[in-house]
């Protein structure tokens, strides 16, 4: 049997297969980057070019996202250049808005990098190969730079002021030369008083940082929009001169003024802290009033926008109002109506009067006589067991009944004093002042009720503070 032989690599294959290997990697170590791969190009321009050099490092917060991989000058006189970068996907979007800034690494070493700030989400995205203009890019001035400026010339004089801000800061003040000053640093040189300024420096700043906060505004560019005012302003102020020197000179007689009053001036000045302490509390509850106030005013905004239609919905209705209110309309009619409004108010006024009498009547009748009128007189054997306003309706009516029922001889019911043997007194009459006499058929038994003293009568009490009587309470049986 015959046995089938593997091919095998020789070993010159094997030797140009790791050539090519090892070049591979020594390329890939090297340039950093992967063949046939076209990453996202950014450039940006900076006016005053740093000392940038290929390679040099691209971060997004402390993030390296990419390297630089050109630096060309612009042309001509300028020493501006354009940097290209080549960044990563994680470095994208960049936006229309975005900066870029060169940084020092280490301030003796001199390398850099490039700090790129994305931009605000919402504007346009850059795309590969766009350029970030220089107004968005800065770079930090160079030590050489500025040592570059500094002539023999220059640094004689900037020599000669040192020495002269050296003894205006360490030289002792001359006899009268500092009568003018604040006692506290009189005798002392400029030095030892920035010294002892030092002690209120920690409050003033404190301000001036509160202060320069403020300034900086409560949304993105306040500030800007701040300079762009005040540069119209300016422009304005220089296309009227003659407004400007008249305002000068308007601010020149005030300062003088202000001058002439500067003892007064002074106290005030003196003052103002304690009224800046006092004034703490009340700013301070402004402010917290102001979130409601504006709250209130975004609640408004929608009504304050349907106003106008409002009121031009509102016009139709006024003008009929107007013409109803007219003289012949409901002007007239009030006219017709004064009169009677007149008398009517007279009547109201007899009204407040007799209410209260109306009130009193009513409660008479409801806690006086009608609880008599309900109740019920016990009488022994007469007891009808009837209400007594019943009582009293169904004797009216057999009284009546019986006058009415009359013969040649005269009504049935007869009443007459006399005729009998019993001899019957009456009390002493008040009309008369004597009793009356009568005699009777036979002996009376007695009265129902009996016969009593009247009971007291007092008109100044008020009817319906006083008790029902009690019915039954009454004595029954003869007379004397």
């Amino acid at each position: 049997m015959r046995t089938v032989g593997r091919s095998r690599i020789t070993a010159l294959q094997a030797g140009l297969i790791a050539l090519v290997l090892i070049a591979i990697a020594v390329f890939l170590a090297f340039t950093k980057d992967i063949p046939f791969t076209k990453p996202f190009e950014l450039r940006a321009t900076f006016e005053n070019a740093p000392p940038i050099q290929k390679n040099q490092a691209v971060r997004i917060a402390g993030v390296d996202v990419g390297k630089v991989s050109k630096v060309e000058p612009v042309g001509g006189d300028s020493p501006a250049v354009v940097v290209t970068m080549k960044l990563n996907d994680d470095a994208l979007p960049i936006h229309e808005d975005a900066t870029v800034k060169v940084r020092p690494r280490i301030f003796f070493e001199g390398n850099l990098f490039f700090d790129i700030h994305p931009g605000t989400p919402g504007t346009a995205d850059l795309d590969d190969g766009d350029t970030i203009p220089a107004s968005q890019t800065s770079a930090p001035v160079q030590l050489d730079q500025v040592l570059g400026t500094l002539q023999a010339d220059t640094r004689k004089d900037l020599q000669k002021l040192l020495v002269g801000y050296g003894g205006a800061l360490n030289a002792q003040p001359l006899p009268g030369e500092d009568d003018d000053q604040d006692p506290d640093v009189q005798g002392k040189t400029a030095g030892q008083a920035l010294n002892e300024s030092l002690d209120y420096s920690p409050e003033a700043l404190r301000g001036g940082a509160v202060v320069n906060q403020a300034l900086l505004g409560t949304d993105l560019h306040d500030l800007s929009k701040l300079i762009g005012g005040q540069q119209r302003i300016f422009a304005a102020l220089s296309r009227h001169e003659g407004s400007l020197k008249d305002l000068v000179t308007n601010f020149n007689t005030t300062m003088a003024a202000l001058a002439s009053q500067q003892v007064d001036l002074r106290a005030t000045v003196r003052e103002l802290p304690r009224v800046l302490e006092a004034a703490n509390p009340a700013l301070d509850k402004l402010n917290a009033a102001f979130p409601p106030t504006r709250a209130w005013a975004l609640e408004m905004i929608p009504g304050v926008r349907e106003t106008p239609a409002t009121i031009t919905a509102a016009f139709p209705w006024i003008r009929q109002t107007r013409a109803l209110l007219r003289p012949s309309e409901l002007q007239g009619l009030v006219d017709d109506l004064q009169p009677a409004i007149d008398d009517f108010a007279r009547f109201t006024k007899g009204q407040v009067q007799l209410l209260p009498q109306i009130d009193l009547f009513n409660r008479c009748q409801l806690n006086v006589i009608l609880p008599t009128g309900e109740a019920r007189i016990g009488d022994g054997v007469f007891t009808t067991g009837l209400r007594n306003y019943e009582e009293f309706f169904q004797t009216t009516v057999g009284l009546a009944g019986e006058s009415q029922n009359f013969d040649g001889n005269g009504s049935y019911t007869r009443f007459m004093a006399g005729g009998g043997a019993y001899p019957v007194q009456t009390q002493p009459v008040e009309q008369q002042g004597s009793p009356l006499f009568a005699s009777a058929i036979y002996q009376p038994l007695g009265t129902r009720p009996a016969r009593g003293a009247k009971p007291p009568y007092r008109p100044t009490a008020a009817c319906y503070k006083q008790q029902p009587p009690n019915l039954d309470a009454a004595q029954i049986g003869p007379g004397p």
